[in-house]
């Protein structure tokens, strides 16, 4: 049956002090009236009377039951209800009732142990009012008869310590003890023989008296019947028999089998068994076979109840000697009872602060079997924040180990189980939920390291900007948020007069128009501050940022687009797809997508002749040049920014296509616009005529030195193929209009009647490979029909093969 427990409450920042090593020590008789002074356990355990009310002292027990109450004002122990020692303890030689003394403010507790001393308030009993013994004549003087002792619940010496006959008689006497292995036993003597045909039957009284003063006494009738000669009694194999059965035997086990014999034959050697009444067994468990002697179960037997039993079996022959044995029945425990606990105190919630080694809780734990079906062993789930203590005895104590912190975790659920150390074993499990209650050791969180907002130039007064967000971890009016503003600089008196924040909501507005080109970024602090005890605070830089309006037109750069002719740019009638012409370049005053420039072609004179980069506003052809295009290009360039509404610019440039000036660039003041068109015109006519009269100086030159140098081989059988260029020629040729001068000799041998004749080393710079594909080189012979012959090589594009066409436009002399 349950029983119900209270719990004390007790601060949880407060650590149970150490035990007492000894236990408090009482002892008290039985049967003592309500309100017997056991003790004053106040004065024992070094407490004041007064601290008994003030940390509301009580006692508990194990099995909840109050036998005894604590007197508050005085700290007396008094009994408070009837004891039986009998009742509590049975036959037990010691009878000890433990208790707990439990203090509250701080949690405290005194172990308590009260003796039970006993009284001589019970009689000796035997288990018949009357015993028939029937007795053969001529029984040899000596003889013994054993009979049932009689049984006195009280221990020690008010058990029973002696049996005496009355009225005394010159047949019996009486013989009792103790035998080797602690059994007592009680006997009939007998003195003298019987005589059937002198008396037939004999009668008195057995007395057994306990050790008290005055002593008790109880008293059965012996009954002896005279029978004719029978003189052998049965005899049991052994004068104590023991058996074990489990606790959970079905009914009808066997438990054992006793045995006598006897050694007259016929009737009188005929045994049959039965069992004498046991005190205070009236349903007994067992029953015997009167044949076979086989003991067996009525009824499943329960260890926590009786751990043994303890039977007498009398076998009487047919001549009606009989003989007793002692039957011992021990019940094996099996693990069917499972671990309890019982929960002694317990403390929830628990401020986060509270001190590791604070005990939470204290709690026994029992179990009604024996043995190592009745070991327990405690243990608590994983946990890393608190543990199990042994305190003493089957007491523990359930204590933090390490800080607590609500906002990692706010509440714990404890589970303690209780294992039982049988096969298998049995468990209780008992559950803690401990609430942590929260403590003001956070201080508010911003969601940002640092708050940017933005605000248009001319703003209205009041306008919202944005908001500020601090979170705190901790609960109720520890999280209760307020803000405000602070000075950014400890040496600022007071924050900008321009910005204002929501001390509920955080929200932040500005208080009247800013004007970009005066002011572009405010700074202030905001602090967030909780409602704790003492409040905790954080702050936060706020930026405020004034975005300008889209108040200025783009800036062109270049070209330049002043007064002066509009730029001209020259581009090469071989120029491909892609080639650069030109870049626009523009800036904007405005920030930020304002200054974002983008570049469209506005005009052109062939509009599919040119691209415009939208972003880098570089200016490329869209396909290559050709015949039909004019030589002379405008172009508008529209430069627009990303404003809204956006404002735009316009850039001019021409474009002037020519032939032959691929890395020519003259200067841009030497032409002129469509306007000028005759000017430019002249300059150009100028510049042509120069240079073709340079190519007819060059030439005239190169073919005056081909002359004298063919001279030169006719009178040294050398003749050189020369194809050094003048100054003038090179010059053009850097413009890309001649081919890259090289020079070889070429000899011929003395006395080459075949005209025959070698390529010698070249003089600048190194001989063609295409000689050598020909079969010639510094010593293979060329054979020409017509002599010798000068070599003029044009640079071809490719030097490694000789053409059919280069091999012909040799010329030979």
């Amino acid at each position: 049956m349950a029983i119900a427990r209270q719990v004390l409450c007790l601060a949880a920042f407060l650590s149970l002090p150490p035990a007492r090593p000894e236990p408090l020590r009482y002892s008290v008789a039985e049967e003592g009236e309500s309100g017997s002074v056991v003790g004053n356990v106040a004065e024992d355990a070094g407490l004041a009377p007064a601290q008994l009310s003030a940390r509301r002292a009580r006692l508990a027990s194990e099995d909840g039951r109050q036998r005894f109450r604590l007197d508050r004002g005085t700290g007396r122990l008094v009994v408070a209800e009837r004891l039986d020692r009998e009742e509590l303890c049975g036959q037990s030689g010691a009878c000890t009732l433990p208790l707990e003394l439990l203090l509250a403010n701080p949690l405290q507790f005194f172990r308590v142990e009260v003796a039970v001393e006993d009284i001589n308030d019970h009689s000796p009993a035997f288990p018949e009012e009357q015993v028939t013994l029937k007795i053969p004549e001529r029984g040899d003087p000596g003889s013994r008869f054993p009979l049932e002792g009689a049984r006195d619940l009280d221990v020690g010496s008010n058990g029973v310590q002696a049996y005496s006959i009355a009225p005394e008689n010159q047949y019996f006497s009486v013989s009792y003890g103790s035998r080797s292995n602690g059994d007592k036993y009680v006997e009939l003597v007998l003195e003298k023989a019987l005589d059937r045909e002198e008396q037939a039957e004999v009668g008195f009284s057995l007395i057994a008296m306990d050790g008290s003063s005055p002593p008790r006494s109880g008293t059965t009738q012996i009954h002896i019947v005279v029978l004719d000669v029978n003189d052998n009694a049965p005899i049991f194999t052994r004068e104590r028999y023991t058996g074990q059965v489990l606790e959970n035997s079905p009914e009808g086990s066997v438990v054992l089998r006793v045995v006598a014999t006897d050694w007259d034959a016929g009737p009188n050697g005929d045994i049959t068994y039965q069992f004498s009444q046991v005190v205070g067994q009236s349903h007994s468990a067992f029953v015997i076979d009167p044949v076979s002697g086989e003991i067996r179960l009525t009824k499943p037997l329960d260890f926590e109840t009786a751990e043994t039993h303890e039977l007498s079996v009398r076998a009487t022959d047919g001549g009606g000697l009989s003989a007793i044995c002692r039957v011992l029945v021990e019940v094996v425990d099996v693990n069917d009872n499972a671990p309890e606990l019982v929960v002694s105190s317990f403390s929830s919630p628990l401020p986060e602060n509270v001190q590791p080694g604070t005990v939470i809780a204290l709690f026994a734990v029992k179990d009604r079997d024996a043995g190592a079906n009745g070991k327990i062993s405690c243990a608590l789930e994983e946990q890393l924040s608190f543990s199990l203590r042994p305190a003493y005895k089957n007491y523990y104590e359930l204590v933090t180990v390490s800080v607590l912190d609500r906002e990692e975790t706010a509440q714990y659920i404890l589970t303690v189980t209780a294992a039982d150390e049988g096969s298998p074993p049995l468990t209780a499990t008992q559950t803690f939920t401990v609430d942590i209650s929260d403590v003001n050791d956070n201080a508010p969180v911003f969601n940002q390291t640092s708050y940017t907002m933005y605000v248009h130039e001319n703003n209205v007064p009041t306008v919202l900007v944005g908001a500020v967000s601090a979170s705190d971890a901790d609960v109720g009016p520890n999280a209760k948020v307020t803000y405000s503003l602070a000075p950014a600089h400890p040496a600022e008196q007071a924050p900008c007069s321009c910005i204002s924040v929501n001390s509920e909501n955080g929200r932040v507005f500005v208080l009247r128009p800013l004007d970009y080109e005066r002011v572009r970024q405010i700074e202030v602090s905001v602090s967030a501050s909780d409602a704790g005890t003492p409040p905790l605070s954080a702050n936060v830089t706020v930026r405020l940022l004034v975005v300008d309006e889209n108040d200025n037109v783009p800036l062109v750069l270049y070209p330049a687009q002043d007064s002066s002719p509009a730029s001209s740019e020259l581009v090469p009638m071989s120029a491909e797809a892609g080639f650069l012409v030109t870049k626009v370049v523009a800036v904007d005053a405005d920030s930020g997508q304002n200054s974002w420039l983008s570049y469209h072609l506005l005009r052109a004179t062939d509009p599919g002749l040119f691209a415009v980069g939208a972003q880098s506003g570089e200016v490329r052809l869209r396909r290559p040049v050709t015949d039909r295009d004019a030589m002379k290009q405008k172009l508008v360039i529209l430069v627009r920014d990303n404003g809204r509404p956006p404002l735009s610019a316009t850039a001019a440039l021409s474009a002037l296509l020519l032939k032959d000036f691929s890395d020519v660039r003259l200067p841009h003041s030497s032409l002129t616009t469509e306007d000028e068109g005759g000017s430019l015109t002249t300059y150009l006519i100028i510049s042509l005529v120069f240079i073709s009269l340079l190519f007819l100086v060059s030439t005239a030159a190169f073919v005056t030195r081909k002359v004298c140098k063919r001279k030169e081989l006719k009178g040294e059988h050398v003749l050189y193929g020369t194809g050094h260029l003048q100054s003038g020629l090179a010059d053009a040729a850097a413009a890309g209009t001649l081919p890259h001068p090289y020079c070889y000799e070429i000899s011929l041998t003395t006395g080459s009647g075949n005209s025959e004749f070698k390529f010698l080393k070249p003089v600048v710079p190194s001989l063609p490979p295409q000689l050598s594909a020909m079969g010639g080189g510094t010593d293979d012979d060329l054979h020409f029909p017509h002599g010798p012959v000068a070599v003029e090589d044009t640079a071809p594009e490719n030097p490694g093969t000789l053409s059919a066409e280069q091999f012909s436009s040799l010329s030979f002399n």
